[in-house]
Order: C-alpha cells, then structure tokens, then sequence
C-alpha cells in the first residue's frame, strides 16, 4: 500500500494540489468530529483550534492561487515569451522601474530631444538671469544703478557729524558741509545736525559761534527746512539744564543762537510766540528772554551780524588792523599787560600777530618820550615768554619796519636813533635775535664841510 502511494507524493504536478487540499481538510473534520480522544474538547478550544483550521486553509489557497496566476499559457506559435525581468520585456513600458511615479510620460509628454516645449504652448517674458553662462551684460539695454544708504541711527549720525562740524570750524566752508550731508540718509533726524552743531560752538570759541549761526543760515531750504531748525532747539531748550554743567552762560548764548537764526530766517518769526506762557524751566525761560530783548533792540536790523561780536580770520583786514591799533593805545593809557593779552586772544588771529609788533614799534616811533618805548618792551616780552606771539610773527613784524623805515623818516627825522634804542632793550630782554638785532638798518653818518669846500659831503 505504501508502494501506491509514494508516487502519489513525489509527483510534481500541480492538479494534485488542490485534492491533496481537500483530503486535509476531510482529515481535520474527521479529526474534529471524533470524540474518542485522550480527553473531551471544551466549547472554547473546539472555536479556537476550528479557527486556527480555518485560518491555516485560508493561507494554504491562497498561496496556491497566486502560484498558478503566474503561469501564463504558451502562444499558438509555440515561441517562448521573453522574460519580464529582460529589458527587452519592457519596450514602451512607461511604469516606473524605480517603483515611484505614477506611470505617467515624462514632462507631460513635451520632452525629448529637440522638443522646446508641448505642440501650442506660448512662452512670455523671463527676465535675463545675471547667473545664465550666457548672460551679456552690455546686451541688457541701458542699466540704472542705485545706491540705497539706510538711514543713520543716533549713534552713527553723532560719529559722522561731529568730525564734520569740527573740520567746518578750521575752514569755515558751508558749501562742502552741505554736500557732506548730502551723501547721509539723515531721514528724519535731521533736527539732531543743528543741535550737535550749536551744542559744540557753546564750548568753544566766539568764531565758532558766529560760524555755526552762518551754517544754520544757510542750511535752511537745502538740506533742512525751517521746522527741522525749530525742531532742534527745541530739544536744546529742554536739555538746558544738562548743558549749563559744561556752559554756563549756555542760556544767554543760546538765546543769542535763536535771536540770531530768527533774524536770518532760519527759524520762524513766530518761534518765540509758541513758547509764550508755556516754559516753566527758568532756564529755557531766560534763554527766551534774552531773545525777545535782542529782537526787539534790532527789530530795524534785518541780521544781527554782531551779535557774536567780531572775531576769527573771517574778519576784514582793516577791521583787525584798527581793533590791534585801539589795543595798544589803550595799552599804552592802563599799563595792563594782561587785559592787552586777553584782547589780543580774543581776535584769535594767530597768523596775524605779526600786525600787532609792527603797529607797535610804529607807535613807539611816533610817540615822544622814554616810557613808551619800556612799555611795548615790556608788552612784547610777555607776548613771546606766553608764546602767543612765535618767534616767525615777531621776526615779521620787526622787519616790515626795517623794510619800511625809509618811509617812516620822512615824518619822523629821529625814526633810526629811537629803532635803535628799541631794538637793543628787546634783544637785551630776549625778544629778539641776535640775527634780527644785526640787521636793524642804521642811517650812515655824513659831515658838511665849509662852504669854503663848495657844499661837498665827505664821508
């Protein structure tokens, strides 16, 4: 009996399968149904192992009908069909043979080479990309470029402005500090130049003063409006308090600031008006004060150009020369050598110290007596020892009288007698060089003889 059935198993063909199937099956309700076992099968593992059973079918035909799936019959020809996993098995596949894609055509369809895009399609205006290999520049047509300057933060300003403002105090030149401005993005700090540029001039000198109202003049309708100046002091009126520490005359000059400024239109006339009833600082109060009192002095006057009195090389050369005249007569009247000096520094004209020596040994040439010569020796060597006079402006001032002295005889005959005794007390008391003493000119000595000689000179 095992000789008929051994054939049976070693049979590959696969009709067999599905009664071999079936006969397990028969087994396992045979097996079910037989209740002469070891021991009775409860309700609960009877459902159990039946569901296992049928569980174990269910994957055993599975297995079986995807097996025969596969198989497809051969052609009528009796040619084999090429293999799937062969590339030639896949001509005009357009499947994915990376597994993604959902089988659609490339580019829909408009790719391939020579292809410029799907049969209707209208491609508009791209602009030129800068980073295409065949990118020409000078192809693009005319090309505008733009600078773009942000805005300057409050820091930044005060570090461009201030070197700025202080360069402007050795020049004196509004024109190059406009165009300066210009190339900063001030936006809407522009109120903060003004108030940098004024703050600066109350520490430093009456020049600078009179140099910051001229560039508060003339910003106005170039680079900032009126409103943007009004702005301005504004905040230095309430920062009175701060500034008076460093100033404190700060509330007189700043009033002067702003009587000046109305007076040039730099400010509106009605400035003064909308602080009326309107300050409690007493401060800003007297700054605005003292305003009112100079407006209403030189109401007729249409610029107070004085207002910072006279000082610094933008002065005419004949106003100098008449300030340093009136210094040494009423030096010459008070013997104070240092109210002379205090004046002298007050003109803040060092490069034209050399005036003042020459007016002053003219003076000396002119005058009659011994006192005025020891007084402007005496003034001279307090000028060279503080070193407000150098040694080139005292070298200058003495040789234009020797280059002069010619003339100067003329209407003084005593002028080379009384140079001389002038030039020895300043060289005795150091003011002068031996060099400068030696070429002090000297009148040549000439005798008459008689008439007898017929009027000859001999020397």
């Amino acid at each position: 009996m095992s000789g008929s059935v051994s054939p049976a198993r070693g049979s590959g063909s696969p009709a067999l399968a599905p009664c071999q199937a079936g006969s397990e099956d028969e087994a396992l309700e045979e097996e079910l149904m037989d209740g002469n076992g070891s021991r009775p099968w409860t309700p609960q593992e009877k459902a159990l192992h039946e569901a296992r059973l049928k569980a174990k079918a269910k994957r055993r035909l599975r297995r079986t009908s995807s097996r025969d799936s596969t198989r497809e019959p051969a052609p009528e020809g009796g040619e084999p069909s090429p293999d799937p996993s062969s590339p030639k098995g896949k001509t005009n596949d357009r499947k994915s043979r990376m597994g993604k894609g959902r089988g659609l055509p490339k580019k829909g369809g408009a790719g391939g080479k020579g292809v410029w895009g799907a049969p209707g399609l209208v491609y508009g205006y791209q602009e030129p990309d800068a980073r295409d290999p065949n990118y020409d520049e000078s192809s693009q047509g005319h090309t505008v470029y733009a600078t773009v300057r942000p805005e300057l933060e409050e820091g930044e300003l005060e570090k461009n402005v201030h070197p700025m403002v202080l360069e402007y105090f050795e020049h004196g030149d509004t024109l190059e500090v406009m165009e300066l401005l210009k190339e900063l993005n001030l936006g809407t700090r522009k109120h903060a130049v003004p108030s940098l540029a004024v703050a600066l001039a109350l520490e430093g000198k009456a020049s600078h003063r009179e140099l910051t109202s001229r560039l508060l003049s003339d910003l106005v309708g170039k680079v900032m409006t009126s409103e943007d100046i009004a702005r301005a002091f504004d905040k230095m009126l309430k920062d009175l308090p701060d500034l008076i520490l460093d100033t404190p005359e700060a509330p007189q000059m700043l009033g002067q600031f702003i009587a000046r400024a109305v007076a040039d239109h730099a400010l509106p006339l009605d400035f003064l008006d909308r602080y009326k009833g309107r300050v409690d600082c007493e401060h800003a109060r007297a700054a605005l004060d003292r305003a009112a009192v100079l407006l209403r002095i030189k109401r007729d006057v249409n610029r107070l150009d004085n207002v910072w009195g006279v000082g610094g090389g933008q002065r005419p050369v004949k106003h100098l020369i008449r300030e340093m005249s009136l210094l040494l007569h009423e030096y010459l009247l008070s013997g104070e050598v240092s109210e002379a000096e205090h004046c002298l520094r007050e003109l803040e004209v060092p490069h034209f110290h050399h005036e003042l020596v020459y007016e002053a040994v003219v003076m000396v040439l002119e005058s009659t007596g011994e006192t005025p010569v020891v007084m402007m020796v005496k003034l001279l060597k307090v000028l060279w020892e503080t070193g407000l006079v150098t040694l080139d402006q005292m070298n200058r001032g003495f040789q234009r009288v020797y280059d002069e002295l010619g003339d100067i005889s003329l209407d003084v005959p005593l002028a080379h007698r009384i140079l001389e005794r002038l030039v020895d007390l300043c060289f005795e008391e150091g003011v002068i060089t031996k060099q400068l003493r030696d070429t002090c000119p000297a009148r040549g000595r000439k005798r008459f003889v008689s008439e007898g000689d017929g009027g000859q000179i001999k020397q």
